[in-house]
């Protein structure tokens, strides 16, 4: 998963191959509550592993359930109904999966049978409100109190004075969020021993297919839920949850949206985006996102477990349309809605609203930057097809939704009219909540023209810490690494190996041409064996000095080293990554230190590792490999004559990353 700050990515231009999604967030945290409620052990298959669901494991853990991961699956051995542990704190992050629903369920569990239970979450937790909930809950008898604002977490869940009053229907508003009603119906058959449950429903409920998940999970459970249409839910006298012994957890519907958008958007001339892990027989909601985008011109075929998805009209076609089935999903219409001739509208949304954060103010704000004509009310949004695009940071506001859908903003070039311009998404991090691979994954199956990558250049003498700059900086753009310098290296150590001379210039390009090299984090594996240490080794650093003086030996490692610009960037060092490799990058660093400061970092480098060293050979030879490196008639070490030169002599990584930085926010000028 990204943990940058934020991700650049360049403008794309298809897309093509197959994707396997992660779980259902809504059926993974329901799953989990039904499964810690049970009776028995639960084993719980293709589990998201996200925000959400980790904050509901260790809520569950703390609560006494039995949690144990094996291998992929998830053992949970349930409550039976009873509590283990009478008080405990719950952390439960921005994930209403979670708040809700345990807020129910714990509620009636700590008013029966005297607990005491404390639930917060991040600050916009504090913000999404549970007043409707609370006041059903009330209704009940059970004793709840805020513990900031009336209204909102964070919430203390007392024990109470006597039996809970389920004679009358529990009445609770529908025109909020369903999760409210999902909540009572995960909590109350706790409290059905003496007679049936009833759950009325005031005003038009909203998002439907989530209430369906709900009811078709705890039948699963052993829960029959009676219902009167979408108004009135009755739980029989004596339901008790039973683990139904192992249960698969659907690909989730939601995330699909982006790589069925994707399909309609980018897979063309022959190209399809194959989609695995939900399909026809979803019983999520949000699978009917498909016909959304078939009526806006995606040409989709589907089975059990799998879509398939081509673009069909273009460009797209705008659309009205009523989203209360899919709310969640329908935000990436409005980002299709980038690529439609006429005014998309969406409407019946005012759940957005009571989101992660306000998403219709949010969807309108970043569609703006981009030079949509947005039109936005209290439940819909409209939104028309830039005229011009414009260069754009979105703001993400801590909403994994957000982030995912401008992620297909950068396919502007396909637009009409084309836009030639990246895109920032602002704290990639947040897609954690329910794909925590998403970016990674969207990279397997788009294109980019290789022009478009970025690349940073970062060149510099020996010893000049250029490595440790390039990589620090890599990481922090969430862009690849390349070591050039490891790769002269590893040819050395394969020549030295293979007994090759440092003259013998024909051996040493077949040794170069011959590597089979792989980066993993911090470790450099050279065919089986890890060679990270060695190629550190001064007389292994020597001879690749020698040998990179042989035009033939830089040829032969040429392409391998243009084949790591992939998305979304690179970030490359070396001593001729400016003026040869990537003489277009987009940024061009030259890094220097005095002879004396870059022996004696080599120095205590090599210490450390255990290796013996003399501070005044290592001098005397940094000084003639750079006169080596300076003089050869091939790629000679020199700065581009666009580099931005500093010496770091007497500066920390972290200032040398925080201005290369500067330098890089400057160039892309969001």
């Amino acid at each position: 998963m990204f943990t940058t700050p934020f991700l650049d990515l360049p403008p794309l231009r298809a897309a093509q191959g197959t994707v396997r999604l992660p779980g259902s967030k809504s059926i993974s945290n329901r799953v989990l509550l039904l499964a810690g409620l049970s009776e028995g052990t639960t084993v719980v298959h293709d589990l998201l592993d996200s925000d959400d669901t980790r904050v509901m494991l260790d809520a569950l853990r703390a609560l006494g359930c039995g949690v144990e991961a094996r291998g992929a699956d998830w053992h949970i051995t349930g409550l039976a109904g009873q509590l283990p542990v009478k008080s405990a704190n719950l952390f439960l992050g921005n994930a209403g999966t979670a708040m809700r629903p345990l807020t129910a369920a714990l509620a009636v569990l700590a008013a029966t049978q005297q607990g005491t239970f404390e639930l917060k979450g991040i600050p916009r937790m504090h913000e999404r409100p549970i007043g409707d909930l609370i006041d059903a809950l009330r209704q009940l008898g059970c004793p709840i109190d805020y513990l900031g604002n009336d209204g909102y977490p964070p919430l203390r869940l007392n024990a109470g004075t006597g039996p809970l009053d389920t004679s009358a229907p529990i009445r609770v508003r529908g025109d909020v969020s369903s999760q409210f009603l999902t909540a009572l119906l995960l909590g109350l058959p706790l409290v059905s021993a003496h007679g049936p449950v009833t759950i009325a429903v005031d005003g038009e409920l909203t998002s439907k297919p989530y209430i369906e998940i709900t009811l078709n999970l705890l039948a699963r459970f052993g829960i029959a839920v009676q219902r009167d249409g979408w108004q009135q839910f009755t739980i029989p006298q004596g339901s008790r949850y039973r683990s139904p012994g192992s249960i698969h957890v659907e690909g989730d519907a939601s995330s699909a949206s982006y790589f069925v958008a994707l399909g309609a958007i980018a897979a063309f001339d022959g190209r399809a985006i194959r989609i695995e892990g939900v399909g026809d027989d979803s019983i999520q909601g949000d699978i009917r996102f498909v016909d959304a985008a078939r009526a806006m011109g995606a040409q989709v075929s589907s089975g059990p477990g799998w879509l398939e998805v081509r673009r069909g009209a273009w460009p797209l076609k705008a659309i009205d349309l009523d989203c209360n089935h899919i709310p969640d999903a329908a935000m990436t219409l409005a980002v299709m809605a980038l690529f439609a001739t006429g005014t998309t509208r969406l409407t019946n949304i005012a759940s957005w609203r009571v989101k992660e954060t306000d998403r219709i103010a949010a969807m309108a704000i970043e569609l703006r930057k981009l030079g949509a004509t947005v039109v936005e009310g209290p439940d819909f949004i409209e939104i028309a097809a830039p005229a011009r695009w414009d260069r754009a940071a979105i703001h993400t506001y801590d909403d994994h939704r957000v982030a995912m859908c401008f992620s297909l903003a950068t396919f502007n070039p396909l637009a009409h009219p084309a836009g030639e311009v990246p895109v920032r998404i602002l704290d990639p991090r947040c897609v954690g909540k329910t794909f925590p691979d998403y970016f990674e994954t969207l990279f397997t199956v788009v294109e980019a023209r290789t022009t478009d990558v970025p690349v940073l250049a970062i060149d510099g003498p020996t010893a000049s810490g250029k490595g440790t700059l390039a990589s620090a900086v890599a990481i922090a753009l969430g862009y690849h690494f390349l070591d050039s310098g490891a790769l002269y290296r590893a040819t050395a150590l394969a020549a030295m190996a293979a007994g090759v001379a440092d003259t013998d210039e024909a051996g040493l390009a077949a040794a170069a041409a011959g590597l089979k090299l792989k980066f993993s984090g911090q470790q450099i594996w050279l065919g089986d064996t890890e060679v990270s240490d060695d190629l550190r080794q001064e007389h292994v650093g020597a001879m690749a000095s020698r040998v990179s003086v042989f035009p033939a030996v830089r040829e032969a490692l040429r392409a391998l080293q243009l084949s790591h610009r992939r998305l979304p960037g690179l970030v490359a060092d070396g001593r001729d990554m400016g003026t040869v490799i990537f003489p277009g990058a987009d940024l061009k660093v030259f890094v220097t230190a005095s002879a004396a400061v870059r022996a004696e970092r080599r120095y205590k480098q090599l210490i450390s590792k255990g290796i013996p060293a003399n501070i005044d050979s290592l001098r005397a030879d940094l000084e003639a490999r750079d006169l080596r490196d300076q003089s050869r008639t091939v790629a000679p070490l020199k700065p581009a004559e666009d580099a931005k030169l500093f010496d770091n002599s007497e500066l920390s990584v972290d200032q040398c990353v925080a201005r290369v930085l500067e330098w890089w926010n400057a160039r892309q000028a969001f």
